[in-house]
């Protein structure tokens, strides 16, 4: 049923689609062609440009992927970790640990992905620590 329906398009819709579109014999006839017979012919070019880019796709050049990059240039480089501790007295919570890597799946807060960032690059970033003062 499939095959007979593909076998069907191929054989003789796409044959009588062909002979109806307006191509010109020469180059210059392009220009001369009105608005409706470029809409009649913009599937076949759309398909024809596809199958251009699919066929030279394998020789682009690839992009490379952005890899990790250092955040923290020049503050506390003799350090292994950066990790300033704030001590606040209004603060709810006893620890809050703010991201500085920008990295978290849970920005703003911390999620510790600061540790697969150091590692990847060497970078010494790492959270923003606030802790309830105690009085």
């Amino acid at each position: 049923m499939v095959l007979g329906t593909i076998s069907r398009m191929i054989k003789i819709q796409l044959p009588a689609y062909l002979k109806k579109l307006p191509l010109p014999e020469t180059i210059g006839g392009f220009a001369r062609l009105t608005v409706s017979e470029w809409l009649r012919l913009l599937p076949l070019l759309g398909i024809l440009a596809l199958l251009g880019y699919l066929t030279i796709r394998p020789f682009l050049p690839k992009k490379n992927k952005q890899r990790d990059s250092l955040i923290n240039l020049k503050i506390q480089k003799e350090n292994p970790r950066v990790v300033n501790e704030i001590d606040i007295e209004d603060l709810k919570s006893t620890n809050v640990c703010y991201c500085r890597c920008w990295r978290s799946k849970t920005f703003p807060v911390c999620d510790k992905s600061h540790i697969k960032h150091n590692e990847l690059t060497g970078d010494n970033v790492g959270p923003l620590i606030l802790k309830k003062k105690i009085l």
